[in-house]
């Protein structure tokens, strides 16, 4: 039997929009949504071509979404449908968000069990960027953005009840989407671990006490490897290592955050409201003793859309064949 406990299921309340017509339009935009992409399912991320949908807004309740990962420090997060969540695959990737008044880049940290593709559900601080808060659901388009900044480089977080038998980490500060995670301990070879829906990787056999290498590879191939890394459950280990720039890349932890967080996800806590869930609680704010997180790095110049098209073609190239 493993040590661990199953995380607690994000709950199911719907977002709540006007009732009447608004109800009717949320269908007809879901069956126009569900014809446009051919009406089949299919698991993925959301990629860097531009896709079409609509965008409602909820509030995290002061918990933590079912990606595992604490909401970011400016409160820009979107949780998306089962299809798009991809058993987590999305988790702690970017997307560029556009509507009425503008847009937004938003982390992916959270799924919407009853959201269809193409439907965002968007933390209210984001929709109100690009839409007014009173209208509920607006259109949108969004894609996938690579090599988005983050607060600080690659981070590793064990889960509670890790032991040398029963191995489970948390990966956040990665930006592109994760394709594998292997780790190693002092002796031995590098052993694959498998990604759970609440975006945790784990070996269920363990791989010994450590220190550990945890190699990490995103889906455009880029590799980093931390070493160094201790076992030590609910602490957040920050490494020096990040995936932009596409090379491998070698770094040791950096010593252990004293900030410790529940890795589970936490029920969030809905109450209806005309436009979306609602709680009057916000999200939880990092720990006292925590040290300041590092500053984003600066945003690339912006780039002319012949250059960006280009960009965004050569990263398809290099992300897993899409199987629908």
């Amino acid at each position: 039997m493993s040590a661990h406990r199953p995380p607690r299921p994000r709950w199911l309340a719907p977002r709540w929009l006007a009732t009447g017509s608004a109800v009717v339009l949320t269908g007809v935009l879901g069956t126009a949504l569900l014809l446009q992409n051919g009406g089949s399912a299919c698991a993925a991320p959301p990629t860097t071509a531009k896709h079409s949908g609509t965008a409602t807004f909820y509030d995290l309740g002061g918990g933590q979404g079912n990606c595992s990962s604490p909401a970011p420090a400016d409160d820009l997060f979107v949780a998306l449908g089962p299809e798009e969540y991809s058993g987590a695959a999305s988790c702690g990737s970017y997307l560029d968000v556009t509507g009425p008044k503008g847009k937004v880049r938003v982390k992916v940290t959270d799924k919407c069990p009853e959201c269809e593709a193409g439907h965002l559900d968007l933390s209210r601080t984001a929709f109100k960027k690009i839409g007014a808060e009173i209208d509920g659901i607006i259109p949108i388009t969004y894609k996938a953005v690579p090599n988005a900044a983050t607060p600080g480089p690659l981070s590793i977080t064990f889960k509670d009840g890790t032991s040398a038998f029963w191995w489970a980490v948390l990966v956040d500060n990665h930006a592109n989407p994760i394709k594998s995670v292997q780790a190693k301990g002092p002796s031995g070879s590098f052993v694959s671990a498998t990604r759970a829906d609440f975006n945790f990787w784990i070996i269920d056999s363990g791989a010994g006490s450590g220190p550990f290498q945890i190699k990490m590879t995103d889906i455009y191939g880029n590799t980093a490897t931390a070493k160094n890394i201790k076992l030590l459950p609910q602490q957040e280990q920050e490494t020096s290592v990040r995936f932009a720039g596409g090379s491998t890349a070698v770094a040791k932890s950096t010593t252990s955050k004293s900030k410790t967080a529940s890795p589970s996800p936490s029920p969030t806590k809905k109450s209806p409201s005309p436009s979306a869930s609602a709680s009057s609680a916000s999200p939880a704010a990092p720990s006292a003793s925590a040290p300041a997180p590092a500053a984003a790095t600066s945003e690339p110049a912006a780039l002319d859309a012949t250059t960006e098209a280009a960009r965004d073609l050569a990263l398809a190239a290099g992300a897993p064949a899409s199987t629908c």
